[in-house]
């Protein structure tokens, strides 16, 4: 059995490509992973018919990536 306390470190996301699926109804958000860009499109698809969809992007190596492949600067916080 293991004691002590929990990582207070926060869980990062896999690298992948990402939507985030809400229900219209009650808002709910689900984040969905894919491996492939042609994955992701292919789910975002399934998905539009009954709920809002929105495309998140590509998750590499810890950052966000645009298309060109070149990571999104983070914000700083003052």
């Amino acid at each position: 059995m293991k004691k002590g306390r929990p990582s207070s470190k926060p869980k990062g996301f896999r690298d992948g490509f990402y939507i985030d699926v809400r229900d219209k109804r009650t808002g709910t958000q689900v984040r969905l992973r894919n491996d492939t860009k042609a994955e992701m499109l292919q789910a975002a698809e399934h998905y539009k018919v009954a709920k809002e969809v929105t495309i998140l992007g590509e998750h590499k190596k810890g950052e966000w990536v645009n298309a060109d492949g070149e990571a999104l600067a983070k914000k700083k916080k003052r």
